[in-house]
């Protein structure tokens, strides 16, 4: 009997991290499809570089499976909580990400707006920085990558101070209107940048702290372990599908609804706006990859809780 639960304890591990093995390889695969050139793993035995696309998908899963079967003492709910944390980690690179590149872009296009840009880099640069593909290399992509470096030194989940600095973005839009009569496209830019990040990145940290809205009769009076069981399937069947169904159709062409935009660094058709109209697309992506890690780990822990495993957000709840 502990035999049969320990095995299923393990595929229930597998699952989970299969499916993470899977998404980062789609993810890889996107990346080489719209950004190098590769034809895509539907290309078959024709090209060679399909072949590498097919190994990625091969090489994630077999590490995945092979982490699994050589640490069968790792528990579920410890392997939810190191999924959870690396999620965490996610949501903070994110929110520092979009920190840089607002209050950067808020700047250049502020000194843009003034005629102060020519005078400081000179007419060649300021010219070139009007082009979004431009500005986007060599402005956004760095304060990308050192957002990214922030997130991986800091600790706490800086999202939660968007909210203030939406509030501060919008009290700077009042004054600047009726006490200063000045107003900008970047300024109101701003606000719907960070507004964006922090409906779509809260998402996948409001989950683990199982703080979204639940419209059920049921479930509050149910048992733990049947809480697991319901909280499972749903991650399932209705959490990974969605963030599948947003990945798929949001990559699945170059001219999809998230990969389209970020291709061509689409902006504003406000010329001293900021230059973050594709940022927003790609702000669906990390939601819906976020959610899926969450999902992930979410599934473990319900698991854990329909084997009545200790520990769990419910434990307490549970022995009532």
């Amino acid at each position: 009997m502990e035999k049969e639960s320990a095995s299923r304890a393990l595929v229930a591990r597998g699952f989970g991290w299969l499916v993470l093995a899977v998404t980062a390889g789609y993810m890889v695969n996107v990346v080489l499809n719209f950004w190098f050139d590769f034809p895509g793993v539907t290309a078959g035995l024709e090209n060679p570089l399909s072949l590498v696309q097919v190994a990625v998908f091969a090489v994630l899963a077999a590490v995945a499976v092979l982490y699994v079967l050589r640490s069968p003492d790792v528990s579920l709910r410890a392997d939810a909580a190191r999924i959870s944390d690396f999620n965490r980690f996610l949501v903070r690179a994110a929110f520092w990400v979009v920190l840089l590149v607002g209050i950067g872009d808020s700047i250049l296009s502020f000194l843009r707006v003034q005629g102060f840009l020519e005078g400081i880099v000179g007419d060649d640069l300021a010219g070139s920085l009007a082009r979004a593909d431009f500005r986007g290399v060599y402005l956004h992509v760095p304060l990308i990558i050192l957002g990214i470096v922030i997130g991986a030194v800091t600790r706490g989940l800086g999202f939660t101070w968007l909210t203030l600095m939406v509030v501060i973005a919008e009290l700077a839009i009042v004054f600047s209107r009726f006490v200063f009569s000045y107003e900008q496209a970047f300024l109101s830019d701003l606000v719907r940048f960070w507004y964006g990040a922090l409906f779509l990145f809260a998402s996948a940290y409001t989950l683990l702290e199982d703080g979204h809205v639940r419209v059920d009769l049921f479930y509050a009076s149910m048992r733990r372990e049947t809480k697991g069981r319901v909280n499972s399937v749903g991650a399932v069947i209705m959490g990974m599908t969605l963030c599948w169904t947003i990945l798929i159709v949001g990559f699945g062409t170059a001219s999809s609804v998230i990969v389209g935009p970020i291709l061509v660094f689409e902006v504003t058709q406000a010329g001293f706006g900021l230059y973050v109209k594709y940022f927003m697309a790609g702000f669906l992506a990390v939601f819906a990859i976020t959610m899926m890690v969450q999902f992930v780990a979410q599934f473990m822990d319900s698991i854990a809780d329909k084997r009545g495993e200790p520990g769990g957000r419910d434990a307490h709840a549970g022995t009532m």
